[in-house]
């Protein structure tokens, strides 16, 4: 008996507007007026700044571990600039750039990684979940964000954060699916930074593309070049308005890579050369944007201190705020504590009352906590 063809052989587009140089193919020029292109730059630039700014603050002890974002600000920018406000938007742990653009204060941010509850929050009328630690579990909320929206008839998109790691985890995978059976409106945006913490692309999985992981969920996937930012644009506005007109979701795989630290906790020179970073900063998509700006007039003078200015102001009114009460960490994990919590708790009162939070006395070690593994991971 013959074999019958399905499926015809797949394909996955790879897109670039702006080379390494910052020349434009005009072919594929998004056409966005000067005031958005310069407005684009300055939240490139602005997150970049800040990036440093939080780096040495948490250097400093003045905020918690954090994962910066420096070489990624055209994957973040130039798709979350496509969404409307009444849009939803789903963070992963290194989306600093695009909360900011939502209108995220600079000084919240700062809060959250200074172990502050209330830096988490979103503003009640903002359409944006907090910051995700734990990796790709935010995907399978997005896709329940868009089910609803599609439910209830409401002309919103929800557009979802994650990097090349999440592609690893079973919520990915389960996400992708549920999103092609509902055809529901949700925008997948992969930051496919070359690596997983210390776990290159390459021992991730054995596919191409990221983006053709979408295939075998019947929604299209597309690769762009995520360090730039009108390539990313581009890609996003067609999923969106996609989306938006009721032609369910996309994949979108932004190559990029994380110039910095996977978290402030990372020591990269351990599993990566620094031929291999030097070959990415040539790259880098603020100096790409910057140089195509220039050709066009549209950079302003005075711009970098103006945002260090903005930086420096939010620093004092994050540090205005005073220090998070270390008490609150026991108080939303669960709705009665259990007993093994609740003495730690009273613990950490105890040593907070004594002034020595770090002192402990001598007990056996309890039993691992619920759904825990003992030992070393």
């Amino acid at each position: 008996m013959p074999r019958t063809v399905l499926e015809p052989r797949f394909q996955v587009e790879y897109l670039s507007v702006l080379d390494a140089e910052g020349s434009l193919d005009s072919a594929l020029d998004p056409g966005l007026p000067p005031a958005e292109l310069k407005r684009l730059y300055r939240a490139m630039l602005l997150g970049r700044r800040l990036d440093e700014r939080m780096v040495r603050l948490q250097r400093q002890g003045r905020i918690g571990t954090f994962a910066p974002i420096k070489g990624q600000e055209a994957s973040q920018l130039g798709s979350v600039a496509v969404l409307r406000p009444t849009d939803w938007m789903v963070p992963s742990f290194r989306e600093t750039a695009a909360m900011i653009w939502r209108g995220w204060p600079i000084e919240k941010l700062l809060l959250f990684f200074a172990g502050h509850l209330e830096g988490g929050q979103p503003a009640p009328d903002q359409r944006d979940l907090p910051i995700t630690i734990p990796v790709s579990t935010q995907l399978p909320h997005a896709v329940g964000l868009a089910y609803a929206a599609q439910y209830r008839e409401d002309d919103v998109i929800v557009m979802a954060y994650f990097g090349d790691g999440a592609t690893s985890e079973g919520d990915f995978h389960e996400a992708l699916n549920f999103a092609g059976v509902w055809h529901v409106p949700v925008v997948f945006v992969c930051q496919n930074n070359q690596w997983a913490i210390s776990v290159p692309l390459k021992k991730q999985t054995n596919s191409k593309t990221i983006a053709q992981k979408a295939l075998a969920y019947g929604l299209p996937g597309i690769q762009v070049d995520g360090n730039d930012v009108l390539a990313v644009y581009a890609a996003s506005r067609e999923a969106v308005a996609r989306a938006r007109a009721g032609d369910g979701p996309t994949l979108i795989e932004c190559v990029t890579y994380r110039l910095g630290v996977h978290t402030t906790a990372d020591d990269p020179t351990k599993y990566r050369s620094a031929e291999e970073v030097a070959e990415w900063e040539r790259r880098d998509p603020l100096t790409r944007f910057a140089a195509y700006l220039k050709r066009k007039r549209l950079l302003d003078e005075g711009l970098e201190a103006a945002v260090d200015e903005e930086i420096a102001a939010a620093v004092a009114r994050f540090e205005a705020t005073g220090v998070a009460d270390p008490l609150v960490m026991f108080d939303h994990v669960y709705a009665e504590l259990p007993p093994d919590l609740k003495a730690q708790r009273e613990a950490l009162a105890e040593g907070l009352r004594s002034g020595e939070p770090g002192r402990r006395e001598k007990h056996e070690p309890s039993p691992p906590m619920r759904g825990q593994r003992s030992g070393k991971r």
